[in-house]
């Protein structure tokens, strides 16, 4: 239903109102509020905060259209507003249209060409109020899809090729939050939440820094993907930044003793990057897949609190750029030879 104020201090006007749009107020397509002056109409939207369209007259006592129009703009930019008045020359149509005004009718009042207004402004509040709702939408699902799948969705047909996939050479990095378990078990689920979130944000901007992103959250862990140009370089620069800056963090000592630190395993090569999941359920993951992923999972795994942990092969690619530690050969579930491993250390 839509509300509509009427401003005018025409008591006739109310009754004429009600008589014409009589099929509408009886469908509950319109409902009627009706104001004496500018005044009135702001204390009425104070009471009606759901109001979609005003029609003023201009000349009023105590406040008059064209400045009730500016005080719209200020107080409901919004609302669309009608202007209806007998003094329909080209200064007053002029005035209130730079004030804000979405038409201008005269008087005598043409009901059939009023109520085709009304329905054209209306049709206009509709669209706009659906173009903040899709803005709105996007901004909340920013904070959850990260900008790479934005930008897939964005660039083509992505419904028409859900399924389809790509090789990729990249970089994957898991980072864990060493010993995060004995927290949820000591502290209430709203600080264990906090405690998490800011670790995180602290992580993502180093992330970020180095054009990564986000390919989930897992626990306390992330998983991030670094492609382009120097993938590998930027996901350990990256890992190291968010290593130091986790290590400046405090400790909390509330009901137990932590001091925060992270494990990190790097792993490099050829990725498949695609939409995992079931289109039949419309549920879908944007992700990439494949043994380099599996093995950056399993490189974290062995890690302790504080190492970056890379393979053999991405020892070799980096090796002229970063200062390493060989740390032995470990066996990898599914793996039938061992794994060489180093530490990054700057």
């Amino acid at each position: 239903m839509a509300k509509i104020l009427v401003v005018d201090d025409e008591a006739d006007l109310e009754i004429l109102i009600k008589q014409k749009f009589r099929r509408q107020i009886r469908e509950n397509q319109y409902q009627f509020v009706f104001a004496v002056n500018g005044h009135d109409a702001l204390d009425k939207l104070q009471d009606h905060s759901d109001i979609d369209l005003v029609l003023s007259d201009i000349n009023m006592p105590g406040m008059d259209g064209l400045t009730l129009l500016v005080k719209l703009k200020e107080l409901c930019p919004l609302i669309k507003t009608v202007i209806i008045s007998a003094y329909g020359d080209m200064d007053n149509i002029r005035t209130a249209m730079n004030r804000g005004a979405f038409d201008f009718l005269t008087k005598p009042v043409n009901f059939e060409d009023l109520e085709l207004t009304v329905e054209k402004t209306l049709q206009h509040v509709y669209q706009l109020a659906e173009t903040l709702k899709a803005i709105k939408e996007n901004n909340i699902l920013r904070m959850y899809v990260d900008e790479t799948v934005l930008n897939f969705m964005g660039s083509r047909e992505f419904e028409s090729s859900l399924m389809v996939n790509e090789t990729v050479d990249a970089s994957v990095a898991f980072i864990d939050i060493c010993g995060f378990t004995a927290i949820s078990e000591n502290e209430s689920p709203d600080t264990v939440v906090k405690l998490l979130n800011n670790y995180f944000d602290v992580m993502v901007k180093e992330i970020i820094a180095q054009d990564g992103y986000i390919d989930k959250f897992i626990g306390d862990a992330i998983m991030a993907v670094f492609r382009g140009e120097y993938h590998l370089d930027r996901a350990i620069d990256a890992c190291l930044a968010a290593k130091n800056e986790i290590a400046k963090l405090p400790a909390i000592s509330d009901h137990v003793s932590y001091k925060p630190n992270i494990s990190i395993g790097i792993n490099s090569g050829e990725l498949v990057s695609g939409n995992i999941g079931s289109v039949s359920l419309r549920r879908l993951d944007y992700t990439v897949i494949g043994d380099v992923v599996n093995t950056a999972q399993r490189l974290q795994s062995v890690a302790k609190p504080g190492q970056v942990v890379v393979s053999e092969c991405s020892f070799q690619k980096i090796k002229e750029n970063f200062s390493c530690q060989k740390l032995g050969e470990v066996s990898f579930k599914n793996k039938t030879n061992p794994v060489v491993i180093y530490e990054v250390l700057e």
